[in-house]
């Protein structure tokens, strides 16, 4: 069965700095047609900084959205034409003042299928170096670092929740268990 559902209308019902908004009309595979509405993301990067003593680096950070704070890895949204590993490199130095000497990209996942075409890419940042942080205006986190195991601990408990930590968390144990080879950048 060919399950791709063809646009046959698209419009842009909101544009902003960050988002759009579009909805569309699609033609379906049983020929009726319906409405679909979704999210626009330019994309992102979530970051794994692992320090030489198995600590993870970890941010404390208010998100509106759901109007709470989260425990969660670092990340950010790549800017126009921006490969995604100069990204990492870049939001991990604004956010937390590191610099790492291996990267290594495990992979890219969407976090929203539902409802946003955004598509987040992994990596794992190691030999880490510290300077200043260089934080965007308007943003305001703390940076801590835990054990890993304390990590995976709290995302079996619920305290680190969001989807983007999990499945990076996931992807880094599959990957230090030589599950998942990753791809040194």
């Amino acid at each position: 069965m060919d399950l791709v559902e063809k646009t046959l209308e698209s419009d842009v019902v909101y544009d902003g700095v960050f988002i759009k908004v579009s909805k569309d009309r699609v033609l379906l595979p049983d020929g009726k047609t319906a409405w679909r509405e979704y999210i626009r993301h330019p994309g992102a990067v979530a970051i794994l900084a692992l320090t030489g003593d198995g600590q993870l680096v970890l941010e404390r950070q208010y998100r509106h959205a759901p109007g709470r704070v989260f425990l969660e890895i670092p990340a950010g949204k790549i800017d126009p034409h921006e490969p995604t590993v100069a990204t990492a490199r870049r939001e991990l130095l604004e956010e937390t003042g590191l610099s790492a000497e291996r990267w290594t990209c495990l992979g890219t996942a969407y976090p929203c299928i539902g409802y946003a075409d955004e598509e987040i890419t992994y990596y794992l940042a190691e030999g880490l170096s510290q300077s200043e942080r260089q934080l965007d205006e308007g943003e305001f986190l703390e940076v801590l670092t835990m054990p890993l195991d304390d990590v995976y601990q709290m995302a079996l408990t619920g305290e680190i929740c969001d989807s983007k930590s999990l499945v990076g968390l996931f992807w880094l144990r599959a990957h230090r268990e030589g599950k998942l080879p990753g791809a040194a950048v």
